[in-house]
């Protein structure tokens, strides 16, 4: 079976579909699907959809992106993350790619999602674009190696991926790396260890090939298998089965 590790089943293009989302999945072999917080209005929403699917889990956070909502305290997201169905913190991270100016506020909540995350013993889920310097060393400076966690959606270079699996990190695939200029991260996929690395859709985003430019959800997980298989001239059993393995050890609240 494979996993989706990063979907956002909630957004109004996929909640609208849940039913046939879940029978597409069980025809393409994806057991489970973790449905990822992006921010606290939205939250009970993501709860309400995975206490309904057995298949289904959640995070708790807020979004690097989502510069005007509500700011939980680290507190707040310890009580949350109580639930039983929620297995991570996040996502959270650094993002200098669609805002500018005084990001100090980024910055704090990243902060505050680390102290979380530590406190309550649950993985990260992290997401950086164009900040790759800062995102780890605020990592560094909170200890979010204590928590352990993913760089989901990976996108950056080797070096950055090196980093991130020294501070325990794993490092997740979406669609991207299926696109015909992925050329480098086809390269991290390579050198990633096999027992270090997840497998995602970002769904209702970043469709793979040979769906590029549709409508993504958590049953086209497989063909971002099927391209690290090729990277790597491996079998596409062998990376379903670590990727898969992978999830179920890093999200460990998870039922199976």
């Amino acid at each position: 079976m494979f996993v989706d590790s990063h979907c956002h089943l909630d957004f109004p293009d996929l909640i609208r579909q849940t039913d046939d989302i879940l029978k597409r999945m069980q025809a393409n072999r994806v057991s489970h699907a973790l449905c990822v917080s992006v921010n606290m209005p939205d939250w009970p929403g993501i709860m309400n959809l995975v206490e309904q699917h057995d298949c289904l889990w959640a995070s708790v956070g807020v979004h690097p992106d989502y510069e005007d909502t509500v700011e939980p305290t680290a507190q707040e997201l310890v009580v949350h993350s109580a639930h039983p169905r929620v297995v991570a913190i996040g996502e959270t991270g650094l993002d200098y790619f669609r805002l500018s100016g005084d990001l100090e506020w980024q910055r704090e909540r990243f902060r505050r999602h680390i102290q979380a995350a530590r406190t309550c013993s649950l993985p990260l889920i992290i997401h950086t674009r164009s900040a790759a310097e800062d995102t780890l060393r605020i990592m560094r400076e909170e200890g979010a190696d204590l928590a352990g966690g993913v760089m989901h959606c990976f996108t950056e270079s080797w070096e950055v991926a090196q980093a991130a699996l020294d501070l325990g990190f794993y490092i997740s695939f979406s669609g991207i790396v299926t696109f015909k200029n992925a050329v480098a991260l086809q390269d991290v996929a390579r050198r990633t260890p096999l027992d270090r690395m997840l497998i995602e859709t970002d769904s209702p985003f970043l469709a793979p090939v040979p769906h590029r430019g549709q409508l993504n959800d958590p049953s086209k997980v497989i063909h971002v298998a099927e391209k690290i298989a090729e990277c790597r001239s491996e079998s596409l059993k062998v990376i379903e089965e670590a990727t898969t393995s992978n999830f179920f050890k890093l999200f460990n609240k998870i039922s199976h």
